[in-house]
């Protein structure tokens, strides 16, 4: 009877706590949120009254603006976009990268894009980038990250108070903040989604990733309990994508996912990201002949841990095994990429070691951070073009390997295969590939191939490329971002 007794106390116990938490956030949300809220709004108003800018500020939250990849062009570009068809508009850009000024940005930009930019541009630098690095969270890493970014935009929001905030990396959970606590009109151009239905799917089937853990994948119970996790953030996620007016994507393929958990199509508008094909297009198609009796495989991807470059080393392994020992020794893969930080610079190293580990270090070249002149010569020689992400969003350096003349073969998943690639014999224009052996395979039959098999090919890759040039991404860049200065303007 005693035991009955002191279970029965315990239970109401526990449940006077709970209703005592449930009250708590029900005030909170009901009274403290709300003033909360008023009173920000409120002080970021007074803030934009008394900034010196009185024409349309238009601010880009990119902390990572220094790095050379797609995402950093896709920036530059709408940045370019903007001064030429809004040359009263005052243009900012907040960062994290600390150690680099303005003028070495914009240098950079220009090396690695060949883009050229006014340099009234106004950069922001935030000190709390780190809150966004997943080196940060062990555990939980898409809800630290997200949250850290609430950080961050607070940061953002503190220096400067734009009209208008165009996030141009994904950090959705920053829309909210920006939009009715800093009264800015909101637009985002997404990469990828935080969260995707494929992600889930690769959870459900308890398959390792790299955002897959096999410890998690192995033991059904921690599946359920990310299960649970994904689904509560995918609603979360949904709800702060829907307070961007304007949502861009890159892809047929991010559309369908964002379009799946934002659920807002009207607003979303798909805006392939500008590959620099104009150029390239004009390259004169090198024969086999006239690349020094090499025969290159060229991969461009930063190095990050989704590209897969472990991938094309043991696809390397393999294609060792089915070619002559003669045409091995004209084989070269040459990496080149870019590393943000040193976390990229400790993954190269990796790969490096893992190449002598497979035997394939005088094969394999790594080219880091070289300017774009170096990267156009790169692919003028190559004959073969490699990428092997999963689920890759779209593929900037996919189009433009087409576009130089170099034959694609890109992993079968993702916005290579919805966009660019196309295996129909009638049409086809490059190669999609899924595990190592399969890659291996599809390199050795394009170095036997016939010369006119390859140009027919080649020709064909360079003919589907147009519809991604910088020409039609500023036409439908503009096409997005004009409701925000009309309603300005009038």
């Amino acid at each position: 009877m005693i035991t009955f007794f002191c279970m029965t106390a315990t239970i109401i116990s526990f449940l006077n706590i709970l209703l005592y938490l449930v009250a708590s956030v029900v005030l909170f949300l009901s009274i403290f949120l709300p003033f909360s809220i008023i009173y920000w709004r409120k002080l970021y108003e007074k803030k934009r009254a008394e900034r010196c800018q009185k024409e349309t500020v238009i601010a880009f939250f990119h902390p990572y603006c220094n790095a050379s990849g797609g995402g950093e062009r896709v920036l530059w570009a709408a940045i370019k976009t903007i001064q030429t068809n809004y040359p009263n508009v005052h243009i900012a850009v907040y960062t994290g990268d600390l150690d680099a000024d303005p003028e070495q940005i914009l240098k950079k930009a220009e090396n690695a894009f060949n883009i050229q930019l006014k340099p009234n541009i106004k950069f922001i630098y935030l000190q709390r980038r780190k809150w966004v690095e997943a080196s940060m969270y062990s555990y939980f890493t898409l809800l630290g990250q997200s949250c850290g970014s609430v950080f961050l935009g607070f940061e953002a929001l503190t220096y400067l108070q734009p009209d208008i905030y165009i996030d141009t990396m994904g950090y959705a959970f920053t829309y909210p903040l920006f939009k009715y606590i800093g009264g800015c009109r909101v637009g985002s151009y997404t990469h990828y989604p935080t969260i995707s239905t494929d992600m889930l799917k690769h959870v459900y089937r308890r398959q390792v990733s790299h955002n897959n853990r096999r410890i998690i994948a192995r033991n059904p119970f921690l599946s359920a309990g990310k299960i649970v996790y994904y689904k509560l953030f995918a609603l979360l996620y949904g709800w702060t994508g829907r307070c961007a007016e304007s949502v861009m994507v890159n892809s047929s393929w991010t559309e369908e996912h964002i379009n799946s958990i934002w659920k807002c199509p009207l607003r979303t508008h798909r805006i392939y990201p500008p590959c620099d094909v104009e150029h390239l297009l004009k390259l004169p198609l090198l024969s086999d002949q006239d690349k020094k009796g090499f025969i290159q495989i060229v991969s461009v991807a930063q190095f990050r841990p989704e590209k897969g470059h472990p991938l094309m080393l043991r696809a390397m392994y393999e294609l060792r095994s089915i070619v002559s020992e003669s045409t091995w020794d004209k084989i070269r893969l040459i990496f080149v990429g870019s590393c943000r930080n040193t976390e990229d610079e400790v993954r190269v190293k990796d790969m490096q070691d893992l190449a002598k580990h497979l035997a394939l270090d005088e094969n394999v070249e790594f080219k880091l951070n070289i300017p774009y002149s170096e990267l156009v010569t790169e692919l003028q020689q190559g004959t073969i073009g490699l990428h092997a992400m999963w689920n890759e969003h779209f593929g900037i350096s996919i189009v433009e390997c087409m576009a130089a003349g170099l034959i694609m073969v890109a992993h079968a998943s993702g916005g290579p295969r919805a966009d660019i690639i196309e295996t129909q014999p009638s049409s086809q224009n490059g190669f999609l590939a899924e595990d190592a052996e399969e890659y291996a395979k599809i390199m050795a039959h394009i170095i036997n191939m016939q010369p006119h098999e390859k140009d027919a090919i080649r020709n064909a890759a360079r003919a589907s490329v147009t519809r991604f040039s910088c020409g039609q991404f500023e036409k439908e860049f503009l096409r997005a971002i004009e409701p925000f200065f009309r309603t300005k303007q009038e």
